[in-house]
């Protein structure tokens, strides 16, 4: 793993560097994956990499590079925008742009990992996100991640010729802590009877008193 910054299951984040600009900006140009962005308009190299420089003067964001830990291949990128220290909330945004590992749980697992990265380290009370209709799959990992759909801006977007709907959604911490606890209790239950099933496990000593009177009465 090169330079990680946080580590999850199968992928870990790490700091978007200037040699990354090419592969950004092949990401944000696919027209199935920007069908799902705000972006309009094609983005050079250039304008990637200005936007890299940039990303060390911005106080109010932190923007991760997605990277598989087998292998060490970027699949996309994430990051908490519009970080609000009073009101203690992020906007969140997510991209994957290897299309091959798209609808493998990569997403759902990003975002739980930089949830648990705003929440427990960065003390934030909320994240929050805008989302496409016409984007169903980022809709059920964004779902399965603890979101919740608070609010739909009718006919908000305007693409491939007619309008959708803006999605509002939005994850607060104890939401989001109920929901890790909820997923790890299963694998916690199965360790500790695991344990107690443990072949050749050595019986538990006896106490001393029970002992002494065998002693005593042989």
């Amino acid at each position: 793993m090169d330079n990680a910054f946080r580590i999850g299951e199968r992928i870990y984040f790490r700091p978007i560097e200037l040699e990354d600009a090419p592969r950004l900006a092949r990401w944000i140009n696919d027209p199935e994956v920007h069908r799902g962005l705000t972006a309009i308009f094609p983005k050079n190299q250039p304008r990637e990499r200005e936007w890299i420089e940039g990303l060390g003067k911005r106080p109010d964001e932190v923007v991760f590079l997605i990277v598989l830990k087998e292998g060490d291949v970027p699949i996309g990128s994430c990051g908490l925008h519009q970080i609000h220290p009073a009101n203690r909330k992020a906007l969140f945004g997510i991209l994957i742009g290897e299309k091959a590992y798209w609808n493998q749980g990569y997403g759902t697992e990003a975002v739980r990992l930089i949830s648990e990265y705003g929440f427990n380290t960065l003390n934030l009370h909320r994240l929050e996100l805008t989302v496409y209709e016409n984007n169903p799959r980022a809709v059920r990992a964004y779902e399965k991640a603890g979101f919740k759909l608070e609010g739909r801006r009718r006919e908000g977007r305007f693409w491939e010729g007619r309008f959708w709907d803006v999605l509002e959604m939005g994850l607060l911490d104890r939401e989001f802590r109920e929901l890790e606890e909820a997923r790890r209790a299963p694998a916690e239950r199965a360790g500790k009877e695991a344990e107690g099933a443990a072949p050749g496990k050595a019986p538990a000593p006896r106490p001393a008193a029970e002992r002494c009177k065998e002693v005593c009465q042989t």
